[in-house]
């Protein structure tokens, strides 16, 4: 049996070590494309809106809404992740993204608004969910866009048991958690399915893409 002491934590020194590495991975590259496709098929993107990415990690979904958005900010708490993704600004001469690590649920709020957040295959990663909702809810303008693309609940074997993060979420109960926060318009589709290969087989994870509105 694990015990609650033998969780293992996947925190920003994880996410640093894996950062040099992180866009050779295929897989990676074609689920955020798959959801910024899914960004672009839902919410009307224009060159006023100003953007978050949160837990941008490589900024592996931002570089594909770059050019239909007026300014990006890429927040993560892993230095070695915004680092990488300095490095693919600088290189590829771009404008209107910056980076800044920062986690939403232990600093202050920031000053800053925002008309768009997204993120990836993050919520799963924070403890808090109602505090990370919160604050997102705390930083869109009136209007504002929320999208959210994470897991659906499983049981456990996406990362293994003994990995400490949220197992995916309940539809209804991600729904009923956003409405507290002040969100509407909260609506669910299915983005894509991510097969991996477990002791019993193959099997899919689905993906959703969380929309929602602040009013």
């Amino acid at each position: 049996m694990i015990e609650a002491n033998d969780k293992v934590v996947l925190d920003s020194a994880h996410f640093d070590s894996k950062a040099r590495q992180w866009d050779e991975n295929p897989v990676f590259q074609d689920r955020a494309n798959q959801i910024a496709a899914a960004i672009i098929a839902a919410v009307p993107l224009n060159s006023t809106m100003r953007a978050l990415d949160y837990g941008s990690g490589s900024g592996m979904l931002s570089f594909p809404l770059q050019e239909k958005l007026g300014h990006i900010t890429l927040k993560d708490t892993s230095a070695g992740m915004l680092a990488v993704v300095d490095e693919k600004i600088a290189a590829w001469g771009i404008d209107n993204m910056t980076t800044r690590r920062m986690d939403l649920t232990a600093a202050p709020m920031p000053d800053e608004r925002y008309d768009l957040i997204y993120s990836s295959m993050t919520l799963h990663h924070i403890p808090d969910t109602n505090t990370i909702l919160n604050a997102f809810h705390t930083l869109l303008n009136p209007g504002g866009w929320l999208c959210i693309a994470d897991l659906d609940q499983e049981d456990g074997s996406f990362h293994g048991i003994q990995v400490d993060v949220h197992h995916g979420f309940d539809r209804d109960a991600l729904t009923a958690q956003a409405a507290q926060a002040g969100f509407t318009d909260i609506r669910f589709s299915t983005v894509f399915e991510i097969v991996k290969t477990t002791e019993t087989g193959s099997r899919a994870y689905p993906v959703f893409l969380l929309l929602a509105r602040r009013a």
